[in-house]
């Protein structure tokens, strides 16, 4: 079986980040969608691989981008959360078709957030180059703009 997707989402650890250059945030959004993954499962094995655009395949230490919180945990103040493009996206299916999400860890929590909120942040982009997981990406030391 095989099976081609984009995704930016699956809940996993992060590999690394390296030098790079702040992109314009209303440009991540399409950046992080670029993204290919591919899953490839046989009779005795898994894996899934990844193509990162240039302009991410690196990290990027200095990462804006706007968009919707999501909590992962029942919270009051909350450090870590998914962050969605379109409140009409479910960052839990798993599905490319629904849209592109980004696993956020906060340097700080965020005091009295309320779910569903807009918020532009600004942290270190991690690409995700575990063959074991579908997540591409993760903002770590993220901070509120």
């Amino acid at each position: 079986m095989k099976k081609t997707a984009v995704s930016a989402l699956a809940l996993s650890a992060p590999f690394g980040v390296a030098s790079g250059v702040a992109l314009a945030d209303d440009a991540n959004w399409e950046v992080l969608s670029q993204i290919e993954v591919e899953e490839i499962i046989t009779e005795t094995s898994y894996e899934v691989r990844k193509i990162f655009p240039a302009a991410i395949e690196n990290g990027v230490e200095q990462f804006d981008i706007t968009g919707y919180v999501v909590p992962l945990y029942s919270e009051t103040d909350i450090k870590e959360f998914i962050l969605i493009s379109d409140m009409g996206f479910c960052p839990f299916c798993g599905d490319p078709e629904h849209g592109t999400s980004l696993q956020v860890t906060m340097a700080d929590p965020l005091p009295e957030y309320i779910e569903g909120e807009r918020i532009t942040l600004r942290g270190a982009l991690q690409t995700v180059t575990d063959s074991e997981t579908w997540q591409t990406t993760i903002l770590t030391n993220a901070r509120a703009l």
